[in-house]
């Protein structure tokens, strides 16, 4: 696998605690940075509508000159221009990808829904002394510097967002040269996700599933029990009580990730390759029995996050199609089994080799990669699927939530 030499961008987050002032002055940025997003997003949707004209990011930014000098969009002078023009750009990029095929059509921001963020490019920002100021403040941002940036590192962009609980956060986008490929290795996984084991590898391990969300799924039904007792409004203990609801929500996905980052990193530093099944989670979480497991286990985030990984480091990660019968094949004799229901976990072959099926899975799925890194057929970057489309229906390892 070729890798380039080119150094990788990676965002650092932090949480940072900000001055009265300075949380003022961002949340108004954020109320300008969504009204100009729909602002475009209107445009562009009417231009289209009427006149079949695609408007690209230099016509709403001239738009955007234009708004400023109405009376009824005057206040949008009072923030930084930089995080307006940035949502314009990503309001581009999201055109880009619908009409990429690659996402939906652009939704308009919610002031309740959507996520509070500002970019800032470097024009934006003064980052000195290992200190950032952003445009219009005049104090720098209280950071809370967990981990020190590699040396050298100056940010390109600064992301400020703040999430449901409350907390907010500085994302410092730098150049990273500490992450180099690792040394060639020969060794190479399966890995069969589930519910009752969130993984098994072909070596036989199993990982535990934490489940996360059910460990607090008593605090988090009282939580919202208190707050579906409030009245509806703009009242100070609704909001207390939203905020609590979203503060567990929010220690319960820390959590997840932080675990998720771990197993990630341990399977990309000790395998070259590593072989996973090609889910469609989306319509997985379509069963109603199984969504908040599925969800709780977070198979798209594991998968998300080892690609990148692989792609920093070199290795390797291949999607076997999703069709493949890796549970129901024989590992030992290739023998194909008839079908077999959710609550067999163990099952004996013709050949008298009695399987556990997760195991099992896992074994099938590094031979069906091995196969394909040996033959070459069908492999794309970082992700390969293997085999063709059979009448196999998708499998969940486990029916538990």
């Amino acid at each position: 696998m070729s890798v380039t030499a080119t150094c990788v961008k990676r965002a650092f987050k932090f949480r940072f605690y900000p001055t009265d002032a300075q949380a003022a002055e961002l949340s108004r940025t954020f109320g300008c940075v969504r009204k100009v997003y729909n602002l475009a997003l209107a445009a562009r949707t009417e231009a289209w509508a009427l006149r079949q004209e695609r408007v690209n990011y230099n016509a709403t930014s001239a738009m955007l000159t234009v708004w400023k000098k109405t009376e009824e969009l005057a206040y949008l002078n009072e923030v930084s221009s930089v995080p307006l023009q940035q949502t314009l750009r990503h309001l581009q990029t999201a055109f880009t990808n619908f009409f990429g095929k690659r996402a939906k059509y652009p939704r308009f921001k919610s002031r309740k829904t959507s996520r509070k963020s500002a970019e800032y490019t470097t024009s934006g920002f003064r980052f000195r002394d290992g200190r950032i100021t952003l445009a219009k403040m005049s104090d720098p941002l209280d950071i809370v510097w967990s981990r020190p940036l590699p040396e050298g590192a100056k940010p390109s962009t600064v992301t400020v967002s703040q999430d449901a609980a409350g907390r907010w956060f500085v994302s410092l986008l730098c150049d990273d040269p500490t992450i180099k490929p690792l040394p060639v290795t020969d060794q190479a996984v399966g890995v069969d996700v589930g519910l009752d084991h969130l993984l098994t590898f072909s070596t036989g391990e199993k990982i535990t599933n934490p489940r996360y969300e059910r460990r607090d799924r008593a605090r988090l039904a009282k939580a919202q029990r208190s707050l579906a007792r409030k009245a509806k409004g703009h009242g100070t203990n609704r909001a207390k009580a939203r905020r609590e609801v979203a503060r567990i929500h929010a220690r319960i996905a820390d959590r997840r990730r932080d675990g998720l980052h771990k197993l990630t990193t341990r399977l990309v530093r000790e395998n070259q390759t590593i072989v996973i099944e090609d889910l469609n989670v989306r319509n997985m979480v379509k069963n109603r029995s199984l969504a908040r497991a599925i969800s709780d286990a977070a198979w798209s985030d594991f998968r998300s996050m080892l690609e990148y990984k692989a792609a920093w480091y070199g290795r390797e990660v291949i999607a076997v199609d999703r069709f493949f019968p890796s549970s129901r094949l024989c590992s030992h004799c290739g023998t194909l089994h008839g079908a077999m229901g959710l609550h067999v976990r163990t099952w004996t072959c013709e050949c008298g080799t009695t399987h556990d099926r997760d195991a099992n899975a896992a074994r099938n799925l590094l031979a069906a990669g091995r196969a394909v890194t040996a033959c070459g057929a069908g492999v794309r970057p970082q992700r390969s699927s293997p085999g063709g489309q059979s009448a196999m229906k998708q499998e969940v390892s486990r029916r538990e939530p």
